[in-house]
């Protein structure tokens, strides 16, 4: 490992060990085993080492789980994977940078840019996903595959805080989520005449919100 990719790592291990505001040239370079001066000669600021190591981080996360997205075949599925990814990346750690990073962009600035690139990430491939498998859905013409992909980034994201106070409630939030998608999946496996009927009452309760 070169001492660039040293670094990277080490700011990683003080982010996941004791959160992002413990985050200094000093803590970073003794986790990493280099000179502090090294931080500055390859990211300029320290900042810019944990924009960078955010980023990195987690597209290497997003890519191995590329080809499970993409054999994904119904919103059940899609929540299956999303739990099993939260699962893995909570215990790895990852989803607790990533959150870090995100309470210490509150401020904007470089890090702000950089967690709103590492959420695109993420949200890139749940919202190819959502396009596929809502294709010819009742729901297709009503539901905004963008949207749903943050709030469902967003969702997972915040568990990983809401479970540090509260796991059960956490667990409750995931089951609700599950009820959603199997009555989606029900809705996408009607009959000719049934789907008319459903996609005829969505257009009228989407008419008598809009007025």
């Amino acid at each position: 490992m070169n001492t660039k990719q040293r670094l990277v790592e080490g700011v990683l291990a003080v982010i996941r060990d004791q959160g992002i505001t413990a985050v200094s040239a000093r803590s970073v370079a003794a986790a990493a085993g280099a000179n502090q001066a090294l931080i500055f000669y390859h990211f300029g600021t320290v900042e810019e080492l944990i924009a960078q190591a955010c980023v990195q981080t987690t597209e290497a996360r997003v890519a191995t789980y590329r080809d499970r997205f993409a054999s994904v075949t119904s919103l059940s599925g899609l929540l299956d994977l999303g739990r099993e990814i939260h699962e893995t990346e909570r215990a790895d750690g990852n989803l607790a940078v990533l959150a870090q990073a995100l309470a210490g962009a509150q401020s904007g600035g470089r890090l702000a840019e950089a967690t709103r690139e590492a959420l695109g990430k993420w949200t890139a491939e749940v919202e190819s996903t959502l396009v596929r498998v809502l294709a010819g859905s009742p729901l297709t013409e009503f539901a905004d595959p963008a949207g749903l992909a943050r709030a469902t980034s967003a969702g997972f994201l915040g568990l990983t805080l809401f479970e540090t106070v509260d796991r059960e409630g956490g667990e409750q939030a995931l089951g609700a989520l599950a009820q959603l998608a199997a009555l989606a999946d029900v809705l996408e496996n009607l009959g000719p005449m049934a789907t008319k009927a459903v996609r005829a009452k969505l257009r009228s309760a989407a008419k008598n919100r809009a007025t």
